[in-house]
């Protein structure tokens, strides 16, 4: 949904020193599908000791439902550690600290397409109507983080041009090998 280079995750996870397992889905991907290779990365790092996953959510209670009922059936326990976060504060706690980010789609039916390919920095969040969610949330828009405080170092980054997908906006950024 980020529409983000498979490069410049591979960039992010190297940077921040995390593994990173890809899971390949089919487009468009049937529920059952999704879940069932969700499960068989799941068992495979449980396997090697994992007993907790870590999910970014704030506040929508189905998801947390949905994630806490699916793991339950793995005996893995989720974490929500930014649950019930005020996401205004934490939208602008996030770039206090240094972390860098780029709004890589939007959902027009929600908020301007013009905020795609900009800087999610204070700026931006004075710009976002008040029905909007700082975070996104709510499937305003979503972002590409290429630095902070945990980065190794940044990862540079280009914006491309942008097109109207799936009834969504996106935009191309691309690693500059600069």
């Amino acid at each position: 949904m980020h529409g983000v280079r498979e490069e410049l995750v591979d960039l992010q996870a190297r940077s921040l020193g995390y593994p990173l397992e890809k899971v390949w889905i089919p487009y468009p991907c049937p529920n059952e599908t999704y879940e069932q290779q969700m499960r068989e990365v799941l068992f495979r790092w449980k396997a090697k000791g994992v007993s907790h996953v870590i999910f970014g959510d704030l506040f929508l209670e189905d998801i947390r439902k949905y994630r806490e009922e699916k793991l339950a059936q793995m005996d893995l326990t989720p974490v929500f550690p930014l649950w019930g976060e005020n996401t205004a504060v934490l939208a602008k706690e996030m770039i206090r600290i240094g972390f860098r980010s780029v709004v890589t789609c939007v959902d027009p039916k929600k908020v301007d397409p013009r905020y795609v390919g900009r800087q999610f920095d204070q700026s931006l969040l004075s710009e976002l109507p008040p029905e909007v969610d700082a975070c996104g949330e709510n499937g305003e828009f979503h972002t590409f983080v290429y630095d902070g405080p945990v980065f190794r170092q940044p990862i540079p980054i280009m914006i491309g041009e942008s097109v109207l997908r799936d009834g969504f906006r996106f935009v191309d950024v691309m690693p500059s090998h600069t």
